[in-house]
C-alpha cells in the first residue's frame, strides 16, 4: 500500500513540475500582419529571373558533371570489354 502512494506521490510531483516549466516558456513574439508590398512589374520579373538563374546555374554544372562521369563510365565498360575479350 505504501508503495503504491510513493508511485503515486512521485507522479504527482513530475506532473506539477512539467506544468510549472511548460508555463514558464514565453510564448512566440508575432508581428502584426503588414500590408502587402506593391512592387511594379519590372521588379518583380528581375526577380523573378534572378531565381531561375540562381537554379539554372547549378543545374547546368551538374548537367556537365553527368556528362563527363557518363564518358568515365563508357571508357571503363569498353576498357573492360577489352580485358575479357
Amino acid at each position: 500500500m505504501k508503495m503504491r502512494e510513493y508511485h503515486l506521490s512521485i507522479l504527482l510531483v513530475a506532473g506539477v513540475m512539467v506544468g510549472v516549466v511548460g508555463c514558464g516558456q514565453e510564448a512566440p513574439k508575432t508581428e502584426a500582419p503588414s500590408k502587402p508590398a506593391v512592387t511594379s512589374k519590372p521588379a518583380a520579373e528581375s526577380t523573378g529571373q534572378a531565381i531561375v538563374d540562381s537554379i539554372k546555374t547549378p543545374l547546368d554544372k551538374t548537367r556537365q558533371v553527368e556528362g563527363t562521369l557518363e564518358k568515365a563510365a563508357d571508357k571503363t565498360a569498353d576498357t573492360i570489354k577489352d580485358a575479357t575479350q
